[in-house]
């Protein structure tokens, strides 16, 4: 399962001239956190992940075949042209090319939007590489009609990796496990499989507020961050963490036990930061903001028994976790209490989603 070479494509048996496909494709949020890779875009540990339903990314790729080689691509960000983004798409380009040999064959318009704020904090990299890979997999499909719907949406989850790590998770839905693990059949380093076993109904209408303490971009890269792992002292113990904590997730999401989910998910948000704190450089994400957060859900809960719990990206802002049924009250919780300490008194509601979806094809 981790080879990469079974992605490589034989000669295709079609040829297509011209089209265009829209995909769309979610943002995810880990609740074992992957932090730490080595090249290319191999985790040092496995992650899992809810998929989510609102937050998503919907790309429009457009291609014309023409007659010279090279890469040839105009990229358009809600509408309008953007060359800042341009240096990052060819660089996917450049690390896929072997993988989709067709790239030089096409001029591409990509045309992509978020239905979140780009300054949101919400993990745009994910779902935009995620739905960039799926558009191209349609293409390829067009060149390969025999390639079945399993390989269709596992290569996309191996070329979104190569975009973006957490990508791989954003194609499918709505558990998503990325990383080997000997206790997840078929997990692989190359790509993100869906959680192999039946989770308790109460996580199947999860949701997932998130708070907007800051906008923007956070100040340090998750690239550095990631690359920063490899001299932290307490690399290899966070790693083993990890493993452990996602075999107890799994009979945690089987199981239904809401209070081991809350003890676990809250835990390791609070590591992925620990390990940015012993980084060297060290960075400090979390906001004053964030902590007053963290301390009034803490309070919430012990007071109601209302099982709620935060956790959080590389960044400042918080995902307020709860079952559906509790939505009503959480919301009043959010409105009156949380929504205090977001800028703005801003939030995203959301909840668990299944992945990625096709919404037009003209070829």
């Amino acid at each position: 399962m981790n080879n990469p070479n079974q992605f490589i494509p034989t000669p295709y048996t079609n040829s297509v001239d011209s089209g265009n496909f829209t995909w769309s494709a979610p943002s995810n949020i880990a609740l074992v956190k992957y932090w730490g890779k080595r090249e290319p875009q191999i985790p040092a540990n496995p992650s899992i992940s809810f998929t989510l339903n609102k937050c998503k990314t919907i790309t429009t790729l457009s291609f014309e075949r023409k007659r010279h080689g090279g890469f040839s691509f105009d990229l358009l960000f809600e509408g309008q042209p953007k060359e800042s983004f341009k240096p990052k798409i060819l660089k996917f380009f450049e690390r896929i090319e072997s993988y989709l040999p067709f790239l030089t064959d096409f001029h591409f318009t990509i045309d992509t939007r978020n239905t979140f704020p780009h300054s949101s904090g919400i993990a745009s990299s994910a779902s935009g590489m995620a739905a960039l890979s799926m558009t191209l997999m349609s293409v390829e499909r067009l060149l390969n009609p025999e390639m079945t719907d399993d390989f269709f949406y596992q290569k996309a989850s191996f070329l979104a990796r190569l975009g973006s790590g957490s990508a791989c998770r954003s194609i499918k839905g709505n558990l998503v496990v990325w990383g080997e693990h000997e206790d997840i059949p078929q997990s692989s380093d190359l790509f993100g499989v869906e959680f192999p076993f039946e989770a308790h109904e109460v996580f199947q209408n999860y949701r997932d507020t998130i708070l907007i303490v800051e906008e923007g971009q956070k100040s340090v890269s998750s690239t550095v961050g990631h690359d920063l792992m490899n001299g932290n002292p307490f690399s290899e113990a966070r790693f083993a963490q990890a493993r452990t904590n996602l075999t107890r997730l799994k009979q945690i999401l089987i199981d239904g036990d809401l209070k081991s989910f809350v003890a676990l998910v809250e835990s390791e948000a609070l590591s992925l930061h620990a390990v940015m704190l012993t980084s060297n450089p060290y960075y400090i994400l979390m906001k004053p903001n964030t902590l007053a957060i963290i301390e009034k859900i803490r309070k919430f809960r012990s007071d109601t028994n209302v099982p709620i719990c935060f956790t959080l990206d590389a960044g400042a802002n918080v995902h307020v976790l709860y079952p559906d049924e509790y939505k009503g009250v959480i919301k009043t919780f959010i409105d009156g209490v949380l929504s205090l300490f977001c800028e703005g008194g801003k939030y995203i509601e959301d909840k668990i989603g299944n992945g990625s979806e096709l919404l037009t094809v003209n070829s």
